[in-house]
């Protein structure tokens, strides 16, 4: 085993697409741990939807080992993500190591989410090694972007290292900063007290092996066959297995004490081990602090298309939950689609990665709700309840207000879009807080929104009002009273629940009329004309009409007919049309659902 000196546990962090996977290739070339013949692109993204959509969506740990002036390093890094969705990856990641590389794109300078993920890094103690990447581009401002980077983080610029992860240009340099910069890992039991100690930083399901945990070694070394204690769950296990990533998962013998690996705990029920919880020696109960719980924001509903599938939908999101810590779920029915699941995510792409992956990898058919946050509602009697959906917001004659929750948003944008992103947030019930200049060009612009304004097409139009330069990030601020009312949705008379929403009253026409016409444009035809109602409290508030399919019943032969035939035929259809409408219902496809999902 490596001596616990010549050990360096350590993260990249950015902003998405500021290239922390193509360097982590360059890595892993460096230094051997995958041969050349077998190199790909984003090898530590091993989703297939991480691929199509060139995103980290999970961390990703490996080992490497590296010589610098004759002594071998063992060299634990963990690729994470850059999406504000997917931050709780990152603060796991972070609690598993001691230094961090922050990554910039010398084509896009600093972004919101750099910026969060810096004040993770700096909150946990880590060392921080400003990179700028993507010098090779011709479009580069390496020198105004390591301006922005000195005023940041109060570094000299010539300590900024310039690389290309595309190119492989200074990253061997990087390397050797890593190894003299990041400290050792350091155990926190003095000797006479040592026992295995690992935090679980994230876990995995394997069919044989059961539950997977990644752990973080504090104290002592963990073997094959040791008798293990789980902290939070009071649950014993046998350590089956046990061995490091090299990136895929390779046998050992031991864990030493500050190394990062896995262990097959054999355990089969997926709520005994939890991420954050403490990996014990047996007799011992001084577990390592966790992490802090994740919020869920967002709220949607999962049903199956066929309610047969409940309990393998139940089985997919246990599965799920191993894979991604923050995914919070429980039961619900609905009297018009069945039973299913209440889902809390921390954005809009994180439910759009869970549905996509219950669709690819469990094969389900899902009918998902329109997203909504968690309101908090007064009651008439002094009562307060907390409401995640539309569908069980009480009676309006009981509510007294409607409180939703605000959160802290930060954009930082160049100095030109000020105006335009004032403009925009006039859109969005926003309160101004303050501009902050990082540099000259550079701003962030601090406001206070309703979280329920941002989660849908906000970031779409922030890219597009400035070009695709400002970025974003925030974190939940508190909760406001404000004018709220629920919408409903009805296609030919009946409510169709999964559409429902809370809104303020002053926008319910507009949002209403938006929804009618865009169902209008996605709703296949029927045979009867389909009448689409936005609705408030009993009042319509917007309608649109979708027409129905038309068979020519005149056209039935060379020979023809009269007139008063035909209009007799057609009179006939019309009539039939009427009595289609009258009883017919209108069976809503998935593709609909999903598609009014999307803005």
């Amino acid at each position: 085993m490596a001596d616990l000196s010549n050990i360096r546990n350590f993260v990249i962090i950015a902003h998405i697409d500021h290239g922390k996977s193509t360097l982590a290739d360059r890595l892993l070339e460096i230094t051997s741990t995958i041969e050349k013949r077998k190199m790909q692109e984003q090898v530590l993204d091993n989703m297939e939807l991480e691929r199509e959509r060139g995103i980290t969506i999970k961390l990703q740990p490996v080992r490497m080992k590296y010589s610098l002036d004759g002594v071998e390093y063992c060299l634990n890094l963990i690729d994470t993500p850059g999406h504000v969705d997917f931050s709780y990856e990152v603060s796991r990641s972070l609690a598993a190591v001691e230094g961090a590389i922050l990554l910039v794109d010398a084509t896009q300078g600093i972004q919101a989410q750099t910026l969060a993920n810096l004040y993770l890094a700096e909150k946990q103690g880590l060392v921080i090694i400003p990179v700028l990447n993507k010098i090779d581009l011709p479009a580069a401002r390496p020198e105004e972007i390591a301006e922005e980077i000195s005023s940041l983080l109060l570094v000299e610029k010539e300590n900024i290292l310039k690389i290309s992860g595309k190119t492989g240009e200074g990253v061997a340099e990087l390397l050797k900063h890593v190894v003299r910069l990041v400290p050792p890992p350091k155990p926190r039991l003095p000797a006479n007290e040592k026992h295995a100690r690992a935090l679980i930083f994230d876990s995995s399901f394997d069919t044989y092996k059961g539950v997977m945990a990644y752990i973080r070694v504090v104290d002592g070394d963990i073997k094959a066959g040791d008798r293990m204690f789980l902290g939070a769950s009071k649950t014993n296990f046998d350590v089956l297995e046990l061995g490091y990533f090299s990136p895929q998962l390779k046998k050992d013998d031991v864990i030493g004490e500050g190394q990062i690996g896995y262990i097959a705990t054999g355990l089969k029920s997926v709520g005994d081990v939890r991420v954050g919880d403490t990996i014990l020696a047996r007799g011992f109960n001084d577990a390592l602090d966790g992490y802090k719980e994740p919020r869920p924001v967002v709220f949607a509903s999962f049903y199956p298309e066929d309610g047969e599938e409940f309990e393998l939908l139940r089985d997919a999101l246990g599965k799920l939950k191993l894979t991604d810590a923050s995914l919070v779920y429980e039961p619900e029915s609905s009297p018009a689609l069945g039973r299913g699941f209440r889902l809390g995510f921390l954005g809009m792409l994180h439910i759009e990665i869970i549905s996509e992956r219950l669709r690819r990898e469990f094969k389900l058919n899902l009918i998902v709700t329109t997203p909504s946050v968690e309101y908090r509602i007064k009651k008439t009697n002094g009562e307060f309840e907390n409401v995640r959906s539309a569908a069980l917001l009480p009676d309006a004659g009981s509510i007294a207000e409607i409180e939703e929750p605000m959160v802290a948003i930060e954009l930082l944008s160049p100095a030109r879009f000020v105006g335009d992103i004032m403009q925009l947030m006039a859109d969005y019930r926003s309160i101004y807080k303050q501009t902050d200049y990082l540099t000259k060009d550079v701003v962030i612009m601090k406001y206070i929104v309703p979280l329920g304004e941002i989660i849908t097409d906000f970031y779409d139009r922030l890219k597009s009002t400035t070009s695709g330069y400002a970025s974003m990030s925030y974190e939940p601020h508190n909760y406001m009273s404000s004018d709220l009312v629920r919408l409903d949705i009805l296609v030919a008379g009946d409510q169709v629940e999964p559409f429902s929403r809370i809104v303020p009253r002053d926008r319910a026409f507009q949002i209403g009329k938006k929804t009618v016409e865009k169902l209008k444009d996605i709703l296949p035809k029927q045979w009867f004309v389909v009448t689409l109602q936005a609705s408030v409290g009993g009042k319509i508030v917007a309608r649109e009409d979708i027409k129905a399919l038309r068979k020519d019943v005149t056209n039935f032969g060379k020979n023809g007919g009269d007139v008063t035939r035909k209009k007799k035929l057609l009179e006939k259809q019309k009539q039939g049309k009427a009595k289609m409408k009258e009883l017919g219902k209108v069976d809503i496809p998935h593709e609909v659902f999903l598609q009014m999902l999307k803005k």
